[in-house]
């Protein structure tokens, strides 16, 4: 039996932990496959919250596989994915985000625009009739909840509130909003946290017509905590865009209780930015009220616009 390693992309947040997680588990018990689920990055603070909520470990950090064949969870481009991806084969991969994705041979492609992985993750569970341990349900709860920001995001769909009020009552979660707010707020604790963290966190490069263009989020309960810190964080941008050559480097700050952005824009194609959002970009700051989404609402008017 060939090993598998399963891979979330860099910069791990709640749902890639989790389906990494998830699909190793599945591909055990449903498949017979040795598989481990792997992480490119430490936990942050919200996934390190749930972890340690439903008694789990962080899982074993590595930016390359060890092994000939790897299946990859919540990202499906090379960009975002191991450093030694061009020498592996990738034998399945489960994914909701757009596809950047070639391969010489067949594989098994799982790709559904819900709102996280966890929630395909959750009905593939469903289909081949295997039981979800409680504290995976628990840990496949958080990732729903933070992918969709408790059920609020653009990126929610009718799929995924009965999928999360399943997996919370295997978890034994009583009060779903309860706990949802806990682990949202568990992550937007920034005080602690370089600017460095802080633009790299959750952050994901993309190339959009002929550009390296860098996305970083941050989720906060007050955007003027951030930019605060503006002189700081401008500087650590610079430094990456000096560094690994990006040509925009955008940073998304996100009001996880109003629902709302501000972004910070620095580097080029500043015009085709405000553009993209037909907004007035003012020292290269702009308001995105109603943006709460990357993958929904920010990569795709970028690329139109690139």
């Amino acid at each position: 039996m060939t090993k598998k390693q399963v891979f979330g992309h860099k910069n791990p947040d709640t749902d890639t932990v989790a389906s990494a997680m998830a699909a190793a588990y599945l591909l055990n018990q449903a498949y017979g496959e040795e598989a481990q689920a792997m992480a490119q990055g430490e936990p942050n603070a919200e996934t390190k919250f749930a972890l340690d909520h439903f008694g789990l470990d962080a899982l074993p950090i590595a930016t390359a596989a060890d092994t000939d064949e790897v299946v990859l969870v919540d990202h499906n481009e090379a960009g975002q994915s191991i450093d030694n991806f061009a020498d592996v084969t990738v034998a399945g991969v489960y994914d909701h985000h757009k596809l950047d994705f070639k391969s010489n041979a067949p594989l098994w492609f799982t790709n559904k625009p819900l709102g996280s992985v966890s929630t395909i993750l959750y009905y593939e569970f469903q289909n081949e009739n295997v039981e979800i341990p409680t504290a995976l349900a628990g840990m496949m709860a958080s990732a729903i909840i933070s992918d969709t920001l408790l059920l609020k995001s653009p990126t929610t769909t009718k799929q995924d509130q009965p999928a999360l009020e399943a997996l919370a009552k295997i978890a034994g979660i009583d009060d779903i909003n309860a706990y949802g707010l806990e682990l949202l707020k568990a992550g937007t604790d920034l005080s602690s946290r370089s600017a460095k963290d802080l633009i790299d966190g959750d952050a994901k490069s993309f190339e959009m017509g002929g550009n390296t263009i860098r996305i970083g989020q941050v989720n906060t309960v007050d955007v003027d905590d951030v930019f605060a810190r503006r002189d700081e964080i401008e500087a650590a941008m610079n430094d990456e865009i000096a560094q690994d050559g990006y040509d925009t480097f955008i940073l998304v700050v996100t009001n996880i209780l109003d629902s709302d952005s501000d972004i910070l824009v620095l580097g080029d194609n500043q015009d085709k930015v405000a553009k993209a959002f037909d907004i007035e970009l003012k020292d290269g700051r702009g308001s995105l009220p109603g943006v709460v989404s990357r993958k929904k609402q920010v990569v795709p008017p970028l690329t139109e616009a690139f």
